[in-house]
C-alpha cells in the first residue's frame, strides 16, 4: 500500500496525469461529437409541419391533404386562409412550409418554400406525389422561395455560421495564449475587433469571391459579427469561471448542442422536438435563424434571434468582467511614482 501511494504521489506530480486526463476527455468528446450530430441529423423525421390551405372548398383537395398527412406519418397542422395573399404572407413570415391551393376540376397546387427547409420541401413533394397517386388528384408544384443557385442544398448558411461559432471561441483561445498581457478591457476590445474583421472576411469570401450566396452586406455582417463575439465571450466567461478547462463547457454548449440543433443542416421541423426548441435559444440557432431570414425572406426579419445573440454576448461579457481577476494574463500595474518631497 505504501508503495502504491508513493507511485501515485509521483504520478500526480508528473506531466502524465494531465496528459491521461486529457486523453480520456478527448475520447469522450469524440464519441459525444459523433453521437450528437448522428442523433440530430442521421434520420430526420417530421414532427409537426404547418401547412396553409386556400382556395374554394373542394372534397378532392381535402382527401388529398388527408392522404398527405397519412403518407408523412406525422402531424400536419393545416391552417385555412381566407385569401391566397394571406397564405403568401404566412410563407414570408415563416409560419408555414407550404400552401395547398385547390383549383377545382380535380386539380390541386402544392406551393412549397425550399428556402424554409430544403429537406422539408423534398419530403412534402414526395408525399404529395404519393397522395396524388392514391387519390387520383392532379397535383402541380411551384417553389415560392427557391434556394440560390450557388446553394442548391441550402447548407451554405449553416457552414458560415459554423465558421463564425468555431472561429469565435478559437480566436478567444488564441488571445489567451498569444496575447496574455492584454488587460480585460483590451481583451474585450480586441475580441470585438476580431469579430468585425472575421465576419467581414466570411461575407467577402462566400459572396464576392466564391459567389455561393448573395448576402445582404450590412445585415449578414452584423449577424456574423455578433455570432463571433458571442462565441468568443462565452469562452472568455468560462475561462474566468473554470480556468483551463473552459474549452469543455464551451465546446459542449456551442458545438455538441448548439450546432446540431441550429436548424441549419436539418430544418427544425425534422429535428427531435427537444433539440428544435433548445436550438432557438442558443447562439448557433439564433444566428442561422437571423441569417436565413436575411438571405431568403428579406423584409420579414424578426427581433428574437438578435435578442438571443445579444443576450448571450451581454451576459458572457458581464460574467467575464465581474470575474476578470480570475482570467489568466494581464499586465502588472506599474508602481505609482512617489511625488512626495523629502
Amino acid at each position: 500500500m505504501t508503495s502504491f501511494r508513493a507511485h501515485w504521489a509521483r504520478f500526480r506530480e508528473s506531466p502524465f496525469l494531465p496528459a491521461c486526463v486529457l486523453m480520456l476527455v478527448l475520447a469522450a468528446a469524440a464519441g459525444l461529437f459523433a453521437g450528437s450530430y448522428t442523433f440530430a441529423m442521421a434520420n430526420p423525421t417530421p414532427h409537426r409541419l404547418p401547412i396553409g390551405v386556400t382556395g374554394p372548398p373542394d372534397p378532392r383537395a381535402a382527401a388529398f391533404a388527408a392522404e398527405m398527412d397519412r403518407t408523412l406519418d406525422t402531424e400536419i397542422r393545416f391552417t385555412t386562409y381566407a385569401t391566397y395573399e394571406n397564405a403568401r404572407e404566412a410563407i414570408d413570415e415563416q409560419k408555414i412550409f407550404a400552401i395547398i391551393r385547390s383549383g377545382g376540376d380535380n386539380r390541386v397546387s402544392l406551393e412549397i418554400a425550399s428556402a424554409a427547409g430544403a429537406s422539408v420541401a423534398q419530403l412534402l413533394v414526395e408525399s404529395a406525389s404519393e397522395a396524388a397517386r392514391k387519390t387520383g388528384v392532379n397535383v402541380t408544384f411551384q417553389d415560392l422561395k427557391p434556394l440560390q443557385s450557388g446553394d442548391p442544398r441550402g447548407l451554405a448558411i449553416f457552414y458560415i455560421t459554423l465558421a463564425a461559432v468555431i472561429l469565435g471561441f478559437v480566436g478567444a483561445i488564441q488571445l489567451s495564449v498569444h496575447a496574455r498581457e492584454l488587460n480585460p478591457a483590451e481583451r474585450v476590445a480586441f475580441t470585438l475587433a476580431n469579430a468585425l474583421l472575421g465576419a467581414f472576411t466570411i461575407v467577402a469570401v462566400v459572396d464576392w469571391w466564391i459567389g455561393a450566396l448573395d448576402l445582404p452586406l450590412p445585415e449578414s455582417w452584423a449577424i456574423l459579427a455578433l455570432t463571433l463575439f458571442a462565441s468568443a465571450m462565452v469562452f472568455s466567461m468560462f475561462i474566468a469561471l473554470v480556468g483551463r478547462w473552459a474549452m469543455l463547457p464551451t465546446w459542449g454548449l456551442m458545438v455538441l448542442l448548439g450546432n446540431p440543433s441550429s436548424g441549419g443542416a436539418v430544418s427544425w421541423a425534422l429535428l427531435p422536438s427537444v433539440l428544435g426548441t433548445i436550438g432557438r435559444w442558443l447562439p448557433p440557432g439564433a444566428s442561422v435563424n437571423a441569417q436565413h431570414t436575411a438571405v431568403y425572406f428579406r423584409g420579414h426579419q424578426h427581433a428574437f434571434p438578435f435578442l438571443v445573440l445579444a443576450g448571450w454576448a451581454a451576459v458572457s461579457t458581464a460574467v467575464f468582467w465581474i470575474w476578470r481577476g480570475r482570467h489568466p494574463g494581464g499586465r502588472e500595474k506599474e508602481p505609482t511614482p512617489d511625488t512626495g518631497t523629502a
